[in-house]
């Protein structure tokens, strides 16, 4: 029993002693830095009032050339839209290592509460003022929900434009070909049409029928028949020609 007591009052004393070389540890940054836990809460004070003053004199373009303060000014004026009305200071907390220092004020507001986050660097000089709004889980998850939806939203529209924008493309080569060939119908020249040629006369071809040799001992033999001629040796045929009519008149 003695031992357990023992043992366990060693536990004890090792805890509070790892809690003393932490604070321990805190405090010989902060005297290496040159700055204690009450004079940073100061400053911090001092600072979120200088804040509050310009913003609600809407100085801000006084300190437009001071990128920290402006970014500053800027961020405590997006957060009074949920914060609302301010109230009071409710607690510090004061974080202080070899390379600077963080001060967390936290500040009650009549809608909303928020902490506003002051950096220091190793030389004590100011970085970074932020002002973030506490909100609830059902806030948050609504913002998230609302986000999800607005994202989900603008991506359908976009598709939608797209396939509208696709679906197009087969209407404007039909409108495309349309205005084209009106515009040709009305600035093409009207075409001369050559007129017909006359009708050629059509040479009479006489068709040499001397050559025909059995066509002329016919015809030759029948012009001595009609004569009363004995044979045909004292005719000569020296040309045939077609007869006009294609009939034979009885005499």
């Amino acid at each position: 029993m003695k031992k357990r007591l023992l043992v366990l009052g060693m536990a004890i004393i090792c805890i509070f002693g790892m809690t003393a070389c932490g604070k321990a540890a805190d405090e010989s940054a902060a005297n290496a830095l040159g700055i204690t836990e009450e004079g940073a809460i100061n400053y911090a004070d001092q600072v979120l009032d200088s804040v509050r003053t310009i913003v609600e004199q809407e100085m801000q373009d006084q300190y437009a050339n001071d990128a920290v303060v402006s970014a500053a000014l800027t961020s405590w004026s997006s957060a009074m839209e949920d914060i609302g009305e301010f109230k009071s200071i409710t607690d510090h907390e004061v974080i202080v290592d070899k390379d600077g220092a963080t001060i967390h004020v936290m500040v009650e507001g009549t809608d909303h509460d928020a902490v506003v986050e002051i950096l220091l660097d190793d030389q004590l000089t100011l970085t970074g003022i932020t002002t973030n709004v506490k909100y609830s889980m059902g806030e948050l998850m609504e913002k998230a929900a609302l986000n999800t939806i607005l994202g989900m939203g603008t991506v359908f529209v976009v598709l939608v434009l797209i396939s509208l924008i696709i679906s197009c493309f087969v209407v404007i080569p039909k409108i495309q070909d349309a205005f084209t060939g009106k515009k040709n119908k009305e600035t093409a020249e009207p075409v001369s049409v050559p007129a017909a040629p006359a009708p050629v006369a059509a040479a009479a071809v006489e068709e040499d029928l001397t050559d025909d040799y059995e066509l002329v001992a016919v015809i030759a033999a029948a012009i001595a028949a009609s004569e009363g001629a004995a044979s045909t040796d004292g005719f000569v045929v020296r040309s045939i020609r077609r007869a006009n009519t294609s009939k034979w008149k009885a005499n």
